[in-house]
């Protein structure tokens, strides 16, 4: 008989099962738990009326972003149809200078219903920002104060040689500040499209000096 000690084997550890102790189980469970609520506050952590307000608020820039674009659009056609009005105008009343040969009446005629279209054109704007607004404003204005002033021309036309001079002088004002207005709109919207990334956007009216409007600051389109 041997005195040496017999070392007992280990027990053999039954087939799947793990080695983890059953204590780290619960503390994963709580762990992903807190790192999926952790993660669902710091992913959005507004509000559902914030996200209303954010989303609206997105939607009104892009409303706006969108009419700038169809506003310089607009703007050119307007500026178009009014090229004859103000080639006539300035032919007939020179700024700062005695009055020219009268136009005729055909002639008047024609101003008369490119300045009432442009005025048309203006009607019914759809909603939009301030900004825009402003930038549109100035533009319908503008239309509005030519189309008076080719009114103002016709009448002169009509008048006798002691209110002639009058009417034509205050045409004369009419048209200068059609001109202004439309450069207050103008210089709004070539804002505009700087913002939006469009660059810069001329659509004024040709002017001179002393009429007392805003003109292009030089840089090119697009730019």
């Amino acid at each position: 008989m041997t005195n040496r000690t017999r070392t007992r084997p280990a027990a053999a550890r039954p087939a799947g099962r793990s080695s983890v102790p059953r204590w780290v189980y619960p503390a994963l469970a709580v762990a992903v738990a807190v790192g999926a609520l952790l993660g669902a506050v710091t992913a959005d952590p507004r509000t559902e009326a914030q996200k209303r307000i954010d989303a609206m608020q997105a939607a009104e820039v892009q409303r706006d972003a969108d009419q700038v674009v169809a506003l310089t659009d607009q703007a050119r056609r307007v500026r178009e149809l009014l090229g004859s009005a103000l080639d006539g105008l300035y032919t007939a009343l020179p700024p700062g200078a005695t009055p020219g040969p009268p136009a005729s009446a055909a002639q008047v005629d024609g101003w008369k219903a490119a300045t009432r279209q442009a005025a048309k054109d203006f009607e019914n704007p759809p909603s939009a920002g301030t900004a825009v607004n402003v930038a549109r404003s100035g533009l319908a204005a503008g239309a509005r104060q030519l189309d008076l002033a080719v009114d103002t021309y016709a009448a002169a036309l009509k008048a006798g040689d002691d209110q002639r001079p009058a009417l034509q002088a205050l045409a004369s004002r009419q048209r200068d500040n059609a001109i202004a207005s439309w450069s207050i709109g103008a210089t709004q919207l070539d804002q505009l499209n700087i913002d939006t990334g469009h660059g810069h956007q001329h659509v004024f009216l040709p002017s001179a000096p002393g009429q007392g409007a805003m003109t292009a600051d030089g840089a090119r389109e697009g730019d």
